[in-house]
């Protein structure tokens, strides 16, 4: 049991580590630095398309990731 929530723990990190690289940042290159302003003023909409379903599946991920690191650590006793 100890060995595949082990092995589940791992392809879970694996895939926050790629959901979130594939995130878009807040201020993405040059064109976030010349218009900070107006990226705060117009930022405040809701996110829309890949990067609404990419964030919650990283909420998704980080919730399993949580209760499989509690599972790992109840098991291995």
């Amino acid at each position: 049991m100890h060995a595949f929530l082990v092995t589940l723990l791992v392809i879970v990190s694996i895939g926050i580590i790629v959901v979130v690289l594939l995130q878009s940042g807040r201020s993405a290159g040059l064109s976030g630095a010349i218009t900070g302003g107006a990226e705060q003023l117009f930022g405040k909409q809701k996110a829309r398309g890949i990067d609404a379903v990419l964030h919650r599946i990283t909420i998704v991920l980080a919730v399993l990731f949580f209760v499989l690191t509690m599972a790992v650590t109840y098991f291995q006793l």
